[in-house]
């Protein structure tokens, strides 16, 4: 729990009974590796905070082929933010990639905190800001590098993440084939 508080910390202050309300309202989840945190199509009734292991957000084109959009791992929030505050459809799935651990916390504990703690609006508009922002630094980033220098980015970005996610998702993330892929690593090591 510590992770979590500290992370939220670094976006505005909680005072110890902040915490414990916040505390209250969290469930430590087990998620297996494949299984959907978030489903495209359906209104999210949860967030969370990752506590062990690596997810991916994706989307399907039409002929069904798979497309990772982000990866999102420990120390960060996963769900679909505005589809959870709004009660709108996501857009995108959410999947486990690995076995992992989750702080989760539903809508309902969530308005509670809206109303009992002056600062969770603010706090949760931060974090939702912090993440939009780095989704799209990272989205220009991706438009504007060869694959080799996105390898590079994704590398540096995501420190220690290249081995704990299979090969056909990261090439996906960066707009390769697989075998693209294998070629770059090969040059750069």
């Amino acid at each position: 729990m510590e992770e979590l508080f500290n992370y939220i910390k670094k976006f505005g202050s909680l005072n110890p009974q902040d915490e414990l309300l916040i505390a209250e309202g969290i469930q430590e989840v087990t998620v297996k590796k494949g299984e959907p945190f978030v489903e495209a199509g359906k209104v999210s009734q949860r967030i969370a905070f990752v506590k062990k292991g690596v997810f991916r957000s994706l989307y399907y084109n039409k002929q069904g082929d798979d497309f990772t959009r982000y990866f999102i791992y420990e120390g960060r929030f996963i769900g679909d933010f505005q589809g959870f505050t709004d009660q709108l459809p996501a857009h995108e799935d959410i999947e486990a990639i690995t076995d992992a651990v989750l702080l989760v916390m539903d809508l309902q504990y969530f308005k509670i905190l809206e109303q009992k703690i002056a600062v969770w609006p603010v706090l949760f508009a931060r974090i939702h800001a912090f993440v939009v922002e780095n989704k799209l630094k990272v989205a220009s980033i991706m438009l504007n590098q060869d694959a080799k220098s996105r390898y590079i980015h994704f590398l540096n970005h995501y420190p220690g993440l290249a081995n704990r996610v299979p090969q056909s998702m990261l090439a996906s993330y960066l707009g390769v084939t697989p075998s693209s892929l294998s070629r770059i690593r090969r040059n750069i090591v």
